[in-house]
């Protein structure tokens, strides 16, 4: 056992470690929710990370992602990310994709992956997304943020979530982020990748959604 995760036991058994060392996953956005679903995972101890995104930080970003600083504005946030997992665990592998998701590349960026984690911020990309989970057969963690508002999901191929999350005609009205609702909302995603991760039991379809501004917290099964 690394001394590096001896504080993970007894939450996760010393098998669970190792099996998270063994596991791939794609963190598709790096940006609010990626930064800290990137840190999270690489923490956690995920052995292989792919990390997707063809932006660049800008000074808009500095109010809530954590990858970013004055220093880095300009640079590649899928590039900033991989240097922040082998800054935080040379033995990881990290895979930075400097481009942006499309329909052309989701498929084969997904493909082979234990798991995907939804780090995007509109509705035409995240559908993009899970048609490609859909295809390859991948489960896809879902998260998004608006304001003072979370919400996170584990969807399993087949079960058509996104869909029914964001049906046909549905706008993003709210565009604001805080510096603490993608920190709160990625700490529920990444909770319910590493459950996925290691087999643990986990709730498809089931929609977990957070006010922070009530202390609100309702979940609802979508399936």
């Amino acid at each position: 056992m690394l001394e590096r995760f001896e504080r993970n036991i007894p939450a996760l058994t010393e098998k669970e470690c190792a099996l998270l060392r063994e596991k791939r996953v794609a963190v598709i956005g790096c940006g609010g929710l990626g930064g800290y679903l990137v840190e999270l995972m690489a923490r956690i101890g995920v052995g292989h990370i792919r990390l997707v995104d063809g932006d660049f930080f800008a000074l808009s970003n500095l109010n809530r992602q954590l990858l970013s600083t004055p220093a880095k504005l300009g640079v590649s946030k899928a590039e900033a990310a991989a240097e922040r997992v082998k800054e935080l665990d040379g033995d990881i592998r990290a895979e930075a994709f400097p481009i942006f998701l499309d329909e052309s590349n989701a498929f084969e960026i997904v493909s082979g992956c234990d798991a995907v984690l939804d780090g995007l911020d509109n509705i035409a990309s995240r559908r993009i997304l899970a048609a490609a989970c859909e295809k390859a057969g991948v489960p896809l963690v879902h998260g998004a943020i608006a304001g003072w508002t979370a919400q996170a999901a584990v969807s399993m191929p087949g079960d058509n979530l996104v869909s029914l999350l964001y049906p046909e005609g549905t706008l993003i009205k709210d565009k604001s982020a805080l510096s603490f609702t993608p920190a709160f909302c990625a700490a529920v995603q990444s909770s319910l990748c590493a459950r996925l991760l290691v087999g643990r039991e986990v709730r498809p379809g089931r929609l977990y959604y957070f006010d922070l501004l009530d202390m609100e917290l309702e979940s609802v099964d979508m399936i």
